[in-house]
């Protein structure tokens, strides 16, 4: 899980909660189903179960494999609509092509982030490059959607193209653990992604044995997602494990820690920590929409229909495929 790293944490800024911080609590920790997505590539669903009280502003994530794909095996998603919010797509190992129907698009591999803006819509498509089809390899990442308030819901759309060296690298006092600050701000340092909602979205790695207690601001939500690895998290040290979330309450700092024993294949406790100031507006979410109100989402299926979300385009770097 290479992602971006470096040999020696203690050469970068640290972090630390202050000390008359009030930690929070854990509220639940859920497990996250596994299905299929897009032409069959699989994920786990994040936040399933959890009450959308605890998630706004953010919807769904997905952790998408980890897997390791034999030639011809890599699979994508097709053509397809969005409207509403924002998708962020994570890629830890593997790479991935994205194109869409406003121009955005690109490669990103180990460690790199795409920020789609869908806003008022568009079409977008994601797949392996030609190449990892024809080799096969590892594959693994995380698509995350946000929220958007009903004010930018009809925004233009925007794509951000984040490179892994372009994330803000901190660690801890002890050099326990390696945080990637994706989008949002840590203590004061910032990451790279330009969010309308405010958010923070972490990605940290935590030594064996380290424990990691860190600021949060008081009036976001606090998430823990465990892409990797065994350990803990809240002063109660609620056991927490690959591919479960867990959900914290009200307070100024949260606490993760890594167990002194991980598995073989997983050396380090790895995590995901997202916050964000929920927009408590009504939401009607339907596949690839995500509105205010019924009667928009019936607009957004209609403005799809129509052609009025964009069109394919003639020539793309990606193999052609049907909606």
């Amino acid at each position: 899980m290479p992602a971006v790293t470096v040999e020696n944490p203690l050469t970068l800024p640290r972090v630390v909660a202050p000390a008359d911080a009030v930690a929070r609590p854990v509220l639940t920790v859920t497990t996250a189903p596994s299905g299929f997505e897009g032409e069959g590539f699989p994920v786990r669903r994040a936040f399933a179960g959890i009450n959308y009280r605890h998630l706004d502003p953010f919807i769904m994530m997905d952790q998408m494999g980890e897997v390791e794909y034999a030639p011809g095996e890599p699979k994508g998603t097709p053509w397809h609509p969005h409207r509403g919010f924002e998708t962020v797509t994570y890629i830890i190992d593997g790479i991935f092509d994205h194109q869409d129907s406003n121009g955005g698009g690109g490669t990103i591999t180990d460690g790199d982030t795409q920020w789609m803006t869908a806003g008022a819509g568009l079409l977008h498509i994601e797949a392996p490059p030609e190449s990892l089809v024809m080799s096969g390899g590892l594959f693994h990442g995380l698509q995350l959607w946000v929220n958007l308030p009903a004010k930018d819901k009809m925004m233009a759309p925007r794509y951000q193209d984040i490179r892994g060296r372009s994330v803000q690298l901190l660690s801890t006092p002890d050099g326990g653990a390696l945080l990637r600050v994706i989008a949002g701000e840590l203590d004061g340092h910032e990451g790279p992604g330009v969010t309308h909602t405010p958010i923070t979205m972490v990605h940290a790695t935590v030594a064996p044995g380290a424990e990691i207690t860190l600021p949060w601001r008081e009036d976001f939500n606090g998430l823990a997602y465990v892409l990797a690895g065994r350990g803990s998290v809240g002063t109660e040290r609620r056991p927490v494990r690959t591919g479960q979330t867990a959900v914290f309450g009200a307070g100024g700092s949260l606490t993760v820690r890594a167990d002194e024993k991980q598995d073989a294949n997983t050396p380090d406790l790895e995590v995901v920590l997202l916050g964000g100031q929920p927009i408590r507006e009504p939401m009607a979410h339907y596949g690839p929409f995500v509105m205010n109100t019924r009667e928009e989402l019936q607009q957004a299926f209609e403005d799809f229909q129509k052609g009025r979300l964009g069109t394919i385009p003639a020539v793309h770097g990606m193999s052609e495929r049907g909606l």
